[in-house]
């Protein structure tokens, strides 16, 4: 089996591809541009979701085979136990289909390499921003430009929690999660489509938490996993409420319950203080 800098390599320059496929979708050049929206389970699919991800795992298929590695992509995903395979590729071709179709430039290509139910390696390419984040598991976290020049990247320091900036979701809101955001001591909030972009304004510095609560539906394994690694790797966390480590390839694509991204300062404490506030929101509501 190939070496774990030679597989990035495969994965950097297939998140490439993958972005070149998706502008030339957004920016309307694709032979057959038409985005033909439809809805799955209340999300919206495009052409566009369907034809990254048949590159994505034609290209990661033909350069490392099925027999090491298994595949789960959200478009071909059908609901079954974990996979067998030790490293599991978790693989969201177009993750903020929203801001695709509203013309945002807020989405991002994930693709993640599992191990043990735990990212060991991760790239996140940003198509608009022009950049493409990666990460090996103990290797630090970096962003390349169009022009293949890489640059370490880590997380923001700030010494008064009141100065932290939280990142939020432009569709993926609901009661408790609006109450949790007025209750936490944050001075500032910026509103950005996509998990990769938020966690892409993170570890760029422009913002220094993440926080998303499951409702009827959840986030997935393959918003998550990719993201993840990119944050923890330039020195950030990214947790449950309760402070135990997300878990991928578990058979239940769903990542329940809350879950706080952050730059790893007040890490804990806002883990506590959000458990806190929403146990009043729930007591009250019940």
């Amino acid at each position: 089996m190939k070496d774990i800098q030679e597989i990035l390599a495969i994965a950097c320059s297939v998140g490439w591809g993958a972005a070149d496929i998706l502008q030339s979708y957004y920016h309307g050049t694709a032979k057959n541009f038409d985005l033909e929206v439809q809805y799955k389970q209340n999300e919206p699919v495009t052409v566009a979701d369907v034809a990254v991800s048949q590159y994505i795992l034609e290209k990661l298929q033909a350069s490392l085979g099925n027999e090491d590695f298994g595949y789960i992509s959200e478009e071909t995903y059908k609901v079954q136990a974990a996979l067998t395979q030790e490293l599991v590729w978790i693989i969201d071709p177009l993750d903020g289909t929203r801001d695709f179709i509203q013309k945002t430039g807020e989405y991002a290509v994930h693709i993640a390499l599992v191990k043990e139910k735990r990212p060991i390696l991760a790239v996140v390419a940003v198509p608009e921003a022009e950049k493409l984040y990666y990460a090996i598991k103990g290797s630090g976290a970096f962003v390349e430009t169009r022009q293949r020049q890489s640059k370490k990247i880590q997380v923001s320091s700030r010494e008064n929690i009141q100065d932290l900036t939280v990142v939020v979701s432009r569709s993926h809101r609901n009661q408790r999660l609006d109450y949790l955001l007025q209750k936490l001591p944050f001075a500032n909030q910026k509103a950005v489509g996509s998990v990769g972009c938020k966690i892409a304004t993170i570890v760029e510095q422009n913002a220094d938490v993440y926080i998303s609560l499951s409702g009827k539906s959840a986030p997935k394994d393959w918003d998550i996993a990719a993201p993840e690694l990119i944050l923890t790797e330039a020195g950030g966390k990214y947790t449950h409420f309760d402070g135990t480590p997300l878990q991928y390839n578990t058979g239940d694509i769903n990542q329940w319950g809350g879950l706080l991204a952050s730059n790893g300062q007040f890490h804990e404490e806002l883990c506590q203080q959000a458990e806190a506030i929403l146990g009043e929101f729930d007591k009250f509501k019940n």
